[in-house]
């Protein structure tokens, strides 16, 4: 990080105020933003903490011991959270993701999962309840997610050299650990479980082709992410970014790969699978996901939102502002009230940031800063 310039704004309280229209929207579940995108996904972002220090989310220069946390208090309680979430999913929402910071730090977080696994889809059908977690708690801990009703995870993994993990951890936690929280999760019966990998060229790409042989055929999807330009305090540099054509042809030198249609609507990551002798998906084998979300913008059917620690709604990772819902639900608006202003919130929804990347000025230490990925979670 030497020679870089970090720009300390906070951008937790620059939150626009939630309005209820002055015509209320019922939800039918086919809420669409001004560019026809559907909302499907929400992630949920439960602490601003977390125990890593990685230097692409939060940097130790800036996450140290005098870092500003949100007092508890400024915390959407569990029960604010479950009510928000009840809004959003009679608009459609039908994926929940629990982010942070590091989500299993927030402490009783089962008590959360086991309210929001009560919710049914405008269908009726339970929700797809999944977490993110960089796995060091997992292991104590899959168990009672599972049990609270929890059904994926994924966690965050960027080498399995143990050099190269302590080093971007920057906190000394060993890989061994992790690898006990992902089988661990694999035993309690949390999957299919995925391992994100964040590529930073000179850092960590030479893992690239380990994390493909050790993840082959176990049944885990390996994702690997293109280094994002999220908030302000990583030190992003454009020439750190391994594009995923890169990260493919690596893999390729070794593992033959072939394409595979998307999942579901929405989906980040580009899915290929491992080749048999013959060409074709070996489907024992499994198969890897590319995120790539600085060279080929994925916003054109983007379907997610994201509810901060303290209630701010943001329509996008590189949103420069959120809508503050919480001021709404502790100011005694009514569930038509809220679920009303979430409407026209993401009506108005416009953002499409990675397809206008390289049309935008650069941050230059003033104005509007993107929002931190500890802050609303990947």
């Amino acid at each position: 990080m030497a020679g870089r310039t970090i720009p300390l704004i906070d951008q937790r309280a620059a939150a626009r105020a939630a309005v209820v229209p002055a015509r209320p929207i019922a939800a039918d579940g086919l809420l669409a933003d001004a560019l026809g995108r559907p909302l499907r996904d929400l992630r949920i972002s439960v602490t601003d903490r977390c125990n890593f220090r990685c230097s692409y989310c939060m940097p130790k220069e800036v996450f140290d011991k005098d870092y500003p946390y949100l007092p508890h208090s400024d915390l959407l309680t569990f029960e604010e959270i479950t009510r928000i979430a009840g809004q959003f999913v009679a608009h459609g929402v039908h994926k929940i993701r629990l982010t942070g910071g590091e989500p299993l730090l927030r402490k009783n977080i089962e008590i959360l999962i086991r309210q929001l696994a009560a919710l049914r889809t405008v269908d009726g059908e339970p929700l797809d309840i999944t977490l993110t977690t960089n796995g060091s708690l997992l292991a104590r801990k899959a168990a009672a997610l599972k049990a609270a009703g929890l059904q994926r995870v994924t966690v965050s993994l960027d080498g399995l050299d143990d050099g190269v993990f302590r080093s971007m951890n920057d906190v000394d936690f060993p890989v061994a650990e992790v690898l006990k929280g992902i089988d661990a999760a694999r035993e309690a019966g949390l999957g299919p479980i995925k391992v994100n990998m964040v590529v930073k060229r000179g850092t960590n790409d030479h893992e690239i082709l380990p994390m493909a042989r050790h993840f082959r055929g176990t049944g885990i999807v390996l994702r690997f992410i293109e280094y994002m330009d999220v908030g302000a305090t990583n030190g992003w540099r454009m020439n750190e970014v391994m594009p995923s054509a890169e990260v493919l042809k690596h893999i390729r030198s070794e593992l033959p790969l072939v394409p595979l249609e998307p999942s579901a609507t929405g989906e980040t990551a580009g899915r290929w699978g491992y080749a048999d002798a013959h060409g074709r998906h070996a489907k024992d084998a499994g198969e890897i996901g590319v995120i790539s979300s600085v060279t080929q913008a994925f916003c054109g059917d983007c379907n997610r939102a994201r509810l901060s620690t303290e209630g701010q709604l943001y329509l996008c990772l590189f949103a420069t502002q959120g809508h503050d819902l919480r001021s709404l639900v502790r100011g005694g608006a009514s569930d038509a009230e809220l679920v009303s202003a979430i409407a026209a919130i993401w009506q108005g929804r416009t953002d499409r940031y990675s397809q206008l990347r390289s049309t935008l000025a650069p941050d230059t230490g003033t104005g509007a800063r993107r929002v931190e990925m500890s802050y609303i979670g990947g």
